[in-house]
């Protein structure tokens, strides 16, 4: 009885390190389902910066999120300060500044 058991132990630890090096076929992409946060399109306002709610993770919250909110916002301040205004997200509209 007892080589039975550890007859079948070992079959068992075999098939899981077979598995394991993927010889049994590969496991399917992970699904992301992390929410992505409502931010409207165009030039953005304080109140929209306000009502943005970032979609909590194990260690906090979103950091992709937050950098392309961060990265957006910072290429608004920096269109405002050359005086270019932004229409649409990623498509600037050169208008000449007028004195």
């Amino acid at each position: 009885m007892t080589w039975a058991i550890a007859t079948i132990a070992v079959i068992v630890l075999g098939l899981a390190a077979v598995a394991a090096s993927g010889r049994l076929g590969e496991m399917p992409n992970t699904v992301t389902d992390i929410p992505q946060p409502h931010v409207p399109s165009g030039t953005l306002t304080g109140d929209d910066l306000r009502g943005i709610r970032f979609a909590v993770v194990p260690r906090g919250y979103s950091m992709q999120q937050v950098d392309e909110l961060l990265d957006r916002m910072a290429e608004q301040l920096d269109d405002a300060a050359q005086g270019r205004d932004l229409s649409a997200w990623g498509r600037p509209s050169w208008e000449p500044v007028q004195d």
